[in-house]
């Protein structure tokens, strides 16, 4: 009887302490923390919005009258325009110029509250040159950032005889060079960003001359870096008696044995011999 009423008292504390904890616990709400909305970035640097400056031709625009006006930049960076005058324009985004001849017709008394829009209707004072073998050299307007490999594709790419790399020449600072292949497959270091001004040049890929026991004797444009033994492969290989042991190279008048790991240089004439057994 005592075993009897210890177990009822037991089985009696547990369910009070089940029915207070049911009672005090509350569900538990899954609720995402609350993310702080960034500000809109203003874009920098490459990203930049484009800046005015001489040759560009602007439309400017009141908003709610029928007329627009249509101005180009003096070589002084001004532009001249009714009601407003002479203003200085070089080096101001459209946003800025179109903030600027608004206040100055509110300032005049012409509009109350006017909302002025600039659009760039041509773009000439901002340009990258491109040179050398590419499908349509010349002048290549930028009105905003462009990377290398979209300002190839605009100049209709590089042509067949080009070699594997470009040149940059800044208006400032030292030039650089980029692998083509690397514009598209690479990250964006091998692919950056174009600035007003830049001069980029593919120059026509050097040549090395072939023959002997190969596949495929003659002439072949070189890649960066080219072994003897990736000229070979170039020129379809060795033939069924050739040997790639000691090649003969013809190097700025000389004649030189070269293992197939050597580089080749331009115009180099390589004979591939005949193996002797």
């Amino acid at each position: 009887m005592g075993m009897r009423t210890a177990a009822l008292n037991v089985i009696a504390l547990c369910l009070a302490v089940c029915v207070a904890t049911t009672a005090t616990a509350q569900p538990s709400l899954s609720v995402p923390p609350v993310v702080p909305t960034s500000p809109p970035s203003t874009a920098t640097g490459a990203a930049a919005e484009y800046l005015l400056g001489p040759e560009d031709v602007i439309d400017i625009e009141v908003v709610g009258q029928p007329d627009r006006t249509r101005a180009r930049v003096y070589s002084d960076g001004t532009i001249q325009i009714n009601l407003v005058g002479k203003l200085s324009v070089a080096g101001k985004t459209a946003r800025q110029l179109g903030e600027e001849i608004a206040a100055t017709l509110r300032a005049g008394g012409f509009y109350a509250n006017p909302v002025v829009n600039i659009e760039v209707s041509s773009y000439s004072s901002r340009y990258v040159t491109v040179l050398g073998a590419v499908g349509a050299p010349g002048l290549v307007p930028i009105n905003r950032a462009y990377r290398m490999s979209e300002i190839m594709a605009r100049v209709g790419g590089i042509q067949e005889r080009a070699a594997d790399y470009l040149i940059v020449r800044p208006e400032t600072g030292p030039e650089k060079r980029f692998f083509i292949e690397k514009l598209a497959t690479g990250d964006a270091s091998e692919d950056p960003f174009v600035t007003a001004g830049d001069k980029i040049f593919v120059p026509v890929a050097d040549v090395f001359y072939i023959s002997g026991q190969v596949g495929n004797p003659g002439n072949y444009t070189m890649k960066t870096g080219m072994t003897l033994r990736e000229a070979i492969a170039r020129a379809g290989g060795l033939s069924e008696s050739g040997t790639d042991r000691g090649v003969l190279v013809t190097r700025v008048g000389k004649k030189v044995k070269l293992d197939v790991n050597a580089k080749v240089e331009p115009n180099d004439v390589i004979v591939v011999r005949e193996r002797l057994f």
